[in-house]
């Protein structure tokens, strides 16, 4: 049995996904579109992918080197399909990937996201809870304006109690 078509007749992409009809991976369906709530900037960069993985026939991959980016964080739907595919796909361009797991769901059964946890931790990045990498990543810009700071003769201010420096 086929996801998208339950005939397994055809590829899926392209026919339409209940309840709404939409058609799957079709720019400009309801499918495609960026979910309610998620604030879009001015200044984001938007990729329309046309296949599970977002590197796909996309500019995605050239538009991560020409930034300078070489770890990804992953979420979204659906972890063991789309997700999936794009960080595969990244690992195998040579990023550091690592999935939020706490923003990452999936409509399939829930052994398809344990097999996912399991193969993206064993074999394709990390797993990680968006709270632990949002702190690691608020260290990080800190520790970057006290190192600056340092070099201007500034006093370090260490808000890590644990940190020395």
């Amino acid at each position: 049995r086929h996801v998208y078509n339950g005939t397994g007749a055809g590829v899926g992409l392209g026919d339409e996904l209940p309840p709404r009809n939409s058609r799957v991976l079709t720019k400009g369906s309801w499918g495609a579109a960026i979910v309610d709530g998620l604030m879009v900037h001015s200044d984001d960069v938007h990729v329309d992918k046309f296949r599970m993985s977002g590197f796909w026939d996309t500019e995605l991959d050239s538009i991560l080197r020409n930034l300078g980016r070489t770890t990804l964080l992953f979420a979204g739907v659906n972890a063991d399909q789309c997700v999936l595919a794009t960080l595969m796909d990244a690992n195998f361009l040579g990023y550091d990937c690592v999935l939020l797991r706490d923003c990452t769901a999936t409509t399939s059964p829930e052994f398809c996201m344990q097999a996912t946890v399991y193969n993206v931790s064993t074999c394709f990045g990390f797993v990680a809870q968006s709270v632990d990498v949002t702190a690691g990543l608020r260290r990080g810009v800190v520790d970057e304006d006290v190192h600056a700071g340092e070099a201007e003769g500034e006093t370090p201010l260490a808000l890590d109690p644990k940190a020395k420096d």
